[in-house]
Protein backbone atom coordinates (compact mmCIF):
# COMPACT_ATOMS: atom_id res chain seq x y z
CA UNK A 1 0.00 0.00 0.00
CA UNK A 2 2.81 2.44 0.69
CA UNK A 3 4.44 1.26 -2.61
CA UNK A 4 1.31 2.26 -4.29
CA UNK A 5 1.07 5.58 -2.51
CA UNK A 6 4.43 6.38 -2.95
CA UNK A 7 4.39 5.53 -7.21
CA UNK A 8 1.14 8.02 -7.15
CA UNK A 9 3.11 10.76 -5.47
CA UNK A 10 5.86 10.62 -7.84
CA UNK A 11 3.45 10.78 -10.81
CA UNK A 12 1.59 13.59 -9.43
CA UNK A 13 4.80 15.38 -9.37
CA UNK A 14 5.68 14.48 -13.34
CA UNK A 15 2.45 14.80 -14.61
CA UNK A 16 0.22 17.38 -12.54
CA UNK A 17 2.66 20.32 -12.88
CA UNK A 18 1.82 24.02 -11.41
CA UNK A 19 0.76 26.27 -13.91
CA UNK A 20 3.83 28.58 -14.15
CA UNK A 21 6.09 25.20 -14.88
CA UNK A 22 3.18 23.79 -17.31
CA UNK A 23 3.52 27.00 -19.34
CA UNK A 24 7.32 27.12 -19.26
CA UNK A 25 7.22 23.11 -20.39
CA UNK A 26 4.63 23.22 -22.71
CA UNK A 27 4.90 26.56 -24.81
CA UNK A 28 8.80 25.45 -25.74
CA UNK A 29 8.00 22.18 -26.44
CA UNK A 30 4.96 23.00 -28.85
CA UNK A 31 7.32 25.72 -30.31
CA UNK A 32 10.20 22.83 -30.92
CA UNK A 33 7.87 20.21 -32.84
CA UNK A 34 6.53 22.78 -35.08
CA UNK A 35 10.10 23.75 -36.08
CA UNK A 36 11.08 19.82 -36.51
CA UNK A 37 7.77 19.68 -38.49
CA UNK A 38 8.32 22.55 -41.25
CA UNK A 39 11.99 22.98 -41.02
CA UNK A 40 14.10 21.45 -43.08
CA UNK A 41 17.32 18.91 -42.66
CA UNK A 42 16.59 19.01 -39.02
CA UNK A 43 18.81 16.56 -36.60
CA UNK A 44 16.73 13.15 -36.52
CA UNK A 45 17.38 13.51 -32.78
CA UNK A 46 16.00 16.34 -32.48
CA UNK A 47 12.96 15.44 -34.01
CA UNK A 48 12.62 12.22 -31.57
CA UNK A 49 13.14 14.92 -28.60
CA UNK A 50 10.19 17.50 -29.80
CA UNK A 51 8.17 14.09 -30.47
CA UNK A 52 8.66 12.95 -26.74
CA UNK A 53 8.26 16.15 -25.26
CA UNK A 54 5.48 16.90 -27.10
CA UNK A 55 3.87 14.24 -26.31
CA UNK A 56 4.80 15.49 -22.32
CA UNK A 57 3.28 18.84 -22.64
CA UNK A 58 0.24 17.69 -24.18
CA UNK A 59 -0.35 15.84 -20.95
CA UNK A 60 0.88 18.16 -18.92
CA UNK A 61 -1.37 20.72 -20.79
CA UNK A 62 -4.29 18.52 -20.22
CA UNK A 63 -3.91 17.84 -16.68
CA UNK A 64 -2.55 21.23 -15.92
CA UNK A 65 -5.09 24.18 -18.31
CA UNK A 66 -7.58 24.58 -15.50
CA UNK A 67 -4.79 25.96 -12.97
CA UNK A 68 -3.10 27.79 -16.02
CA UNK A 69 -6.96 29.38 -16.65
CA UNK A 70 -7.05 30.37 -12.76
CA UNK A 71 -3.75 32.31 -13.00
CA UNK A 72 -4.77 34.01 -16.01
CA UNK A 73 -7.89 35.16 -14.55
CA UNK A 74 -6.21 36.32 -11.50
CA UNK A 75 -3.89 38.39 -13.40
CA UNK A 76 -6.32 39.82 -15.64
CA UNK A 77 -9.53 40.34 -12.55
CA UNK A 78 -8.25 43.65 -11.87
CA UNK A 79 -9.02 45.16 -15.42
CA UNK A 80 -11.63 47.61 -15.36
CA UNK A 81 -13.64 45.94 -17.77
CA UNK A 82 -13.13 42.34 -16.75
CA UNK A 83 -14.26 43.36 -13.37
CA UNK A 84 -17.45 44.91 -15.25
CA UNK A 85 -18.28 42.14 -17.19
CA UNK A 86 -17.69 39.83 -14.41
CA UNK A 87 -20.67 41.59 -12.52
CA UNK A 88 -22.90 41.09 -14.96
CA UNK A 89 -25.62 38.22 -13.39
CA UNK A 90 -25.64 36.49 -16.35
CA UNK A 91 -21.52 36.02 -16.61
CA UNK A 92 -21.51 35.51 -13.20
CA UNK A 93 -23.79 32.50 -12.79
CA UNK A 94 -22.00 31.01 -15.70
CA UNK A 95 -18.72 31.15 -13.88
CA UNK A 96 -19.96 30.37 -10.40
CA UNK A 97 -22.95 27.75 -11.23
CA UNK A 98 -22.06 24.31 -12.42
CA UNK A 99 -25.86 23.26 -13.02
CA UNK A 100 -26.19 26.79 -15.39
CA UNK A 101 -22.54 25.79 -17.40
CA UNK A 102 -24.03 22.47 -18.03
CA UNK A 103 -27.18 23.73 -19.52
CA UNK A 104 -25.34 26.03 -21.83
CA UNK A 105 -22.96 23.56 -22.65
CA UNK A 106 -26.46 21.23 -23.70
CA UNK A 107 -27.64 24.22 -26.29
CA UNK A 108 -23.97 24.56 -27.93
CA UNK A 109 -23.73 20.78 -28.00
CA UNK A 110 -27.19 20.45 -29.70
CA UNK A 111 -26.93 23.05 -32.36
CA UNK A 112 -23.07 21.87 -33.08
CA UNK A 113 -24.42 17.71 -33.47
CA UNK A 114 -27.34 19.20 -35.94
CA UNK A 115 -24.36 21.40 -37.78
CA UNK A 116 -22.29 18.70 -38.06
CA UNK A 117 -24.76 16.08 -38.53
CA UNK A 118 -26.39 18.13 -41.87
CA UNK A 119 -22.45 18.49 -43.49
CA UNK A 120 -21.65 15.07 -42.78
CA UNK A 121 -25.15 13.60 -44.29
CA UNK A 122 -25.00 16.08 -47.65
CA UNK A 123 -21.10 15.09 -48.22
CA UNK A 124 -22.01 11.89 -47.79
CA UNK A 125 -25.81 12.09 -50.64
CA UNK A 126 -23.48 14.17 -52.49
CA UNK A 127 -20.26 11.77 -52.67
CA UNK A 128 -22.10 8.54 -52.18
CA UNK A 129 -19.67 7.76 -49.34
CA UNK A 130 -20.86 5.44 -46.38
CA UNK A 131 -18.55 6.63 -44.50
CA UNK A 132 -20.07 10.24 -44.14
CA UNK A 133 -23.98 8.60 -43.91
CA UNK A 134 -22.88 7.06 -40.93
CA UNK A 135 -21.23 9.80 -39.24
CA UNK A 136 -24.16 11.32 -39.88
CA UNK A 137 -25.99 9.10 -38.27
CA UNK A 138 -23.84 9.31 -34.80
CA UNK A 139 -24.10 13.42 -34.60
CA UNK A 140 -27.79 13.01 -35.39
CA UNK A 141 -28.03 10.45 -32.10
CA UNK A 142 -25.58 13.04 -30.32
CA UNK A 143 -28.41 15.95 -30.98
CA UNK A 144 -31.65 13.79 -30.23
CA UNK A 145 -30.30 12.59 -26.93
CA UNK A 146 -29.22 16.20 -26.30
CA UNK A 147 -33.00 17.41 -27.72
CA UNK A 148 -34.43 15.40 -25.22
CA UNK A 149 -32.51 16.77 -22.30
CA UNK A 150 -33.46 20.51 -23.49
CA UNK A 151 -37.20 19.66 -23.46
CA UNK A 152 -36.94 19.00 -19.77
CA UNK A 153 -34.65 21.87 -19.38
CA UNK A 154 -36.39 24.10 -20.95
CA UNK A 155 -39.63 23.21 -19.21
CA UNK A 156 -37.79 24.08 -15.75
CA UNK A 157 -38.08 19.94 -14.36
CA UNK A 158 -41.06 18.29 -14.29
CA UNK A 159 -40.36 15.58 -11.48
CA UNK A 160 -37.62 13.17 -10.57
CA UNK A 161 -39.52 10.33 -12.29
CA UNK A 162 -39.33 12.21 -15.21
CA UNK A 163 -35.85 13.01 -15.15
CA UNK A 164 -35.01 8.91 -14.28
CA UNK A 165 -37.33 8.30 -17.87
CA UNK A 166 -35.10 10.54 -19.42
CA UNK A 167 -32.03 9.11 -18.15
CA UNK A 168 -33.29 5.84 -19.31
CA UNK A 169 -33.91 7.66 -22.52
CA UNK A 170 -30.45 8.30 -23.08
CA UNK A 171 -29.39 5.05 -22.39
CA UNK A 172 -31.37 3.53 -25.00
CA UNK A 173 -30.05 6.09 -27.81
CA UNK A 174 -26.87 5.21 -26.54
CA UNK A 175 -27.33 1.35 -27.28
CA UNK A 176 -28.14 2.51 -30.68
CA UNK A 177 -25.48 5.38 -31.24
CA UNK A 178 -23.25 2.58 -30.28
CA UNK A 179 -24.22 0.35 -33.42
CA UNK A 180 -23.54 3.61 -35.11
CA UNK A 181 -19.88 4.07 -33.59
CA UNK A 182 -19.04 0.36 -34.67
CA UNK A 183 -20.40 0.99 -38.09
CA UNK A 184 -17.49 3.94 -38.28
CA UNK A 185 -14.96 1.52 -36.40
CA UNK A 186 -15.56 -1.68 -39.04
CA UNK A 187 -15.62 0.91 -41.52
CA UNK A 188 -11.87 2.53 -40.70
CA UNK A 189 -10.42 -1.31 -40.25
CA UNK A 190 -12.24 -2.56 -43.68
CA UNK A 191 -11.58 0.24 -45.48
CA UNK A 192 -7.74 1.04 -44.24
CA UNK A 193 -8.78 4.64 -43.29
CA UNK A 194 -9.86 7.17 -40.69
CA UNK A 195 -9.48 10.95 -40.18
CA UNK A 196 -7.17 13.16 -41.12
CA UNK A 197 -5.80 16.62 -40.08
CA UNK A 198 -3.46 18.60 -41.96
CA UNK A 199 0.21 19.82 -40.91
CA UNK A 200 0.06 21.07 -37.10
CA UNK A 201 -3.83 20.70 -36.40
CA UNK A 202 -3.03 17.07 -35.50
CA UNK A 203 -1.18 18.72 -32.35
CA UNK A 204 -4.02 21.15 -31.68
CA UNK A 205 -6.57 18.42 -32.46
CA UNK A 206 -4.71 15.87 -29.57
CA UNK A 207 -4.48 18.57 -27.03
CA UNK A 208 -8.52 18.93 -27.71
CA UNK A 209 -8.67 15.09 -27.37
CA UNK A 210 -7.01 14.34 -23.97
CA UNK A 211 -8.42 17.69 -22.58
CA UNK A 212 -12.04 16.73 -23.35
CA UNK A 213 -11.46 12.98 -22.15
CA UNK A 214 -9.96 14.04 -19.16
CA UNK A 215 -12.70 17.00 -18.06
CA UNK A 216 -15.39 14.37 -19.45
CA UNK A 217 -14.33 11.86 -16.50
CA UNK A 218 -14.05 14.22 -13.89
CA UNK A 219 -17.56 15.94 -14.99
CA UNK A 220 -19.49 12.81 -14.89
CA UNK A 221 -18.24 11.99 -11.54
CA UNK A 222 -18.33 14.99 -10.14
CA UNK A 223 -22.42 15.68 -11.37
CA UNK A 224 -22.98 12.83 -9.55
CA UNK A 225 -23.12 14.56 -6.45
CA UNK A 226 -25.24 16.37 -7.41
CA UNK A 227 -28.35 13.72 -7.55
CA UNK A 228 -29.73 15.44 -11.03
CA UNK A 229 -30.32 11.97 -13.50
CA UNK A 230 -30.77 14.91 -16.32
CA UNK A 231 -27.28 16.45 -15.94
CA UNK A 232 -25.70 12.97 -15.14
CA UNK A 233 -26.62 11.73 -18.78
CA UNK A 234 -25.19 14.88 -20.00
CA UNK A 235 -22.03 14.10 -19.11
CA UNK A 236 -22.33 11.06 -20.06
CA UNK A 237 -22.84 12.06 -23.63
CA UNK A 238 -19.77 14.51 -23.47
CA UNK A 239 -17.83 11.06 -22.38
CA UNK A 240 -18.67 9.57 -25.14
CA UNK A 241 -17.88 12.23 -27.98
CA UNK A 242 -14.76 12.73 -26.28
CA UNK A 243 -13.54 8.68 -26.24
CA UNK A 244 -14.57 9.09 -29.78
CA UNK A 245 -12.65 12.19 -30.25
CA UNK A 246 -9.60 9.57 -29.06
CA UNK A 247 -10.25 7.16 -31.45
CA UNK A 248 -10.71 10.01 -34.62
CA UNK A 249 -6.93 11.52 -33.12
CA UNK A 250 -5.44 7.73 -33.24
CA UNK A 251 -6.26 7.19 -36.78
CA UNK A 252 -5.21 10.26 -37.69
CA UNK A 253 -2.00 9.81 -35.92
CA UNK A 254 -1.43 6.28 -37.48
CA UNK A 255 -1.60 8.19 -40.75
CA UNK A 256 0.55 11.24 -40.10
CA UNK A 257 3.41 9.23 -38.38
CA UNK A 258 3.02 6.57 -41.62
CA UNK A 259 1.70 3.77 -39.63
CA UNK A 260 -0.30 3.63 -42.71
CA UNK A 261 2.25 2.16 -45.09
CA UNK A 262 1.43 -1.62 -42.64
CA UNK A 263 -2.16 -2.02 -43.28
CA UNK A 264 -2.15 -4.71 -40.48
CA UNK A 265 -0.65 -2.70 -37.55
CA UNK A 266 -2.61 0.32 -38.68
CA UNK A 267 -6.16 -2.29 -38.51
CA UNK A 268 -5.24 -4.23 -35.53
CA UNK A 269 -4.93 -0.57 -33.08
CA UNK A 270 -7.85 0.99 -34.95
CA UNK A 271 -9.51 -2.27 -33.98
CA UNK A 272 -8.39 -2.63 -30.34
CA UNK A 273 -8.97 1.09 -29.59
CA UNK A 274 -12.55 1.01 -30.97
CA UNK A 275 -13.30 -2.40 -29.54
CA UNK A 276 -12.61 -0.82 -25.86
CA UNK A 277 -14.42 2.45 -26.85
CA UNK A 278 -17.06 0.24 -28.30
CA UNK A 279 -17.30 -1.70 -25.09
CA UNK A 280 -17.45 1.66 -22.62
CA UNK A 281 -20.24 2.94 -24.32
CA UNK A 282 -22.07 -0.08 -24.40
CA UNK A 283 -21.40 -0.43 -20.22
CA UNK A 284 -22.51 2.96 -19.62
CA UNK A 285 -26.16 2.49 -21.96
CA UNK A 286 -26.86 -0.79 -19.94
CA UNK A 287 -25.74 1.15 -16.78
CA UNK A 288 -27.80 3.67 -17.18
CA UNK A 289 -30.86 1.53 -18.72
CA UNK A 290 -30.78 -1.00 -15.47
CA UNK A 291 -29.87 2.07 -12.73
CA UNK A 292 -32.71 3.99 -13.73
CA UNK A 293 -35.37 1.43 -14.35
CA UNK A 294 -34.95 0.02 -10.71
CA UNK A 295 -35.19 3.44 -9.73
CA UNK A 296 -38.09 4.58 -11.46
CA UNK A 297 -39.46 0.83 -9.69
CA UNK A 298 -38.33 1.51 -6.45
CA UNK A 299 -40.28 4.88 -6.48
CA UNK A 300 -43.16 3.47 -7.99
CA UNK A 301 -43.45 0.93 -5.16
CA UNK A 302 -43.11 3.80 -2.64
CA UNK A 303 -45.49 5.72 -3.66
CA UNK A 304 -47.76 2.79 -3.78
CA UNK A 305 -47.53 2.05 -0.12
Amino acid sequence: MMGFQRIKRILKKIFFLPPVATLLVSIPSYVLVIYTLTGENVNPVLTNVSYFMSAYALIISATGITGVIRLIRKGIDQHPFVKKTLDTPLVGRFLKEDMFRAEIALYQGFFVNLLYAGIKMFSGISYRSVWFVTLAVYYILLALMRASLLHYVRKGGENRCSEWRRYRLCGIILLFMNVALTGIIILAISQNSGFVYPGVLIYVMAMYAFYATITAVWNVIKFRRYGSPVMSAAKVIDLTVALVSMLSLETAMLTQFGAADDPMFRQTMTASTGAGISIMVLGMAVFMIVQSTKQLEHDKQREEM
